[in-house]
């Protein structure tokens, strides 16, 4: 078991198999580096630093923006702490700040607890686990399970947010392909307004080069393949490339192209979202679980080296 540390993250969990090697922190059960081959397939971050931009973290009960942090429950205001402060939205869930507990750890996989209190904002008790696998070829699956312990129905929603790269190519030379036809169309704080089929920058269905885009949008009419998973794609100019593919819980997914996220000229995050931003208020691919109920999603990382 790893010993306590100073590190801002906590104690550093790694497992390998199949050439690939993955570290996962004690701190939001982030990825903090995934490697296959000895090449970098997320973005990785140093174990002295916090996750840059939501390197890696994963996101419960909620996954993206919820409007000036506020939703009604039982017709009371609900407040939620603002933690976009820009755009006076609460954002990225409750456990970003959340040391998880190791619940089993073995040489390719790890299964880490977080916990969900009652408090301003969301009076429910829930149980976050996260499992991390890597298979026989070095493929990274990440299991979300998230369960309500309260006495009444609580919504839930789930969301990961994973960056990632092809080694040492330039970010901007990567071309990102989604199997999405349609966009969240958002107001100037990022909030959906409504829906349209993509065009223009926000249009990956055929690809697009990463350096000639910077956008946040959601997107939404994900393709199912074998009506199992659906698939987004960076593929460098070697033909070597890295994907996500996540289950149908996840019926969105955010793309955030920036030139913000520390230590990158340039980053690219392709988000597993089961529902959108303000799903607390629009009820979009929201889940009302009942007690003792689980919300359960899988996503993963494929490559192609």
């Amino acid at each position: 078991m790893s010993a306590p540390t100073s590190a801002p993250t906590g104690r550093q969990f790694t497992i390998s198999r199949g050439g690939a090697t993955a570290v996962v922190t004690e701190l939001a059960a982030a990825l903090r580096s995934y490697q296959r081959d000895g090449i970098d397939l997320a973005e990785p971050f140093g174990e002295d630093t916090l996750p840059p931009a939501g390197s890696g973290i994963l996101l419960a009960p909620w996954g993206n923006r919820i409007r000036d942090g506020r939703w009604e429950l039982d017709r009371a205001t609900q407040q939620l702490d603002i933690t976009e402060v820009p755009n006076n939205n609460a954002t990225h869930g409750l456990l970003r700040n959340t040391g998880y507990r190791v619940e089993a750890w073995g040489d390719s996989s790890i299964c880490l607890a977080g916990e969900i209190f009652p408090q301003h904002g969301f009076p429910f008790r829930m149980t976050h686990t996260a499992t991390y696998a890597l298979d026989a070829e070095g493929g990274l699956s990440v299991t979300q399970d998230l369960v309500n312990h309260s006495d009444r129905p609580a919504p839930a929603a789930l969301g990961a947010h994973p960056y990632l790269r092809v080694g040492e190519v330039p970010t901007e030379d990567l071309v990102l392909t989604t199997d999405a036809d349609t966009e969240l169309l958002v107001d100037d704080r990022l909030i959906p307004t409504g829906t349209a089929p993509v065009s223009g920058d926000h249009d990956f269905r055929t690809g697009r080069r990463v350096g000639d885009i910077r956008v946040d949008v959601g997107l939404t009419g994900l393709t199912l393949h074998d009506d199992v998973v659906h698939r987004h794609r960076l593929m460098a100019p070697d033909g070597r490339g890295v994907g996500i593919w996540a289950d149908a819980t996840f019926g969105y997914a955010q793309v955030f192209v920036t030139g913000k996220r520390a230590g990158t000229a340039l980053a690219v995050a392709i988000e597993p979202m089961s529902a959108p931003a303000n799903a607390f208020n629009s009820g979009h691919g929201l889940v009302w679980l009942a007690p003792n109920e689980h919300l359960i999603g899988r996503w993963g990382i494929e490559s192609w080296l």
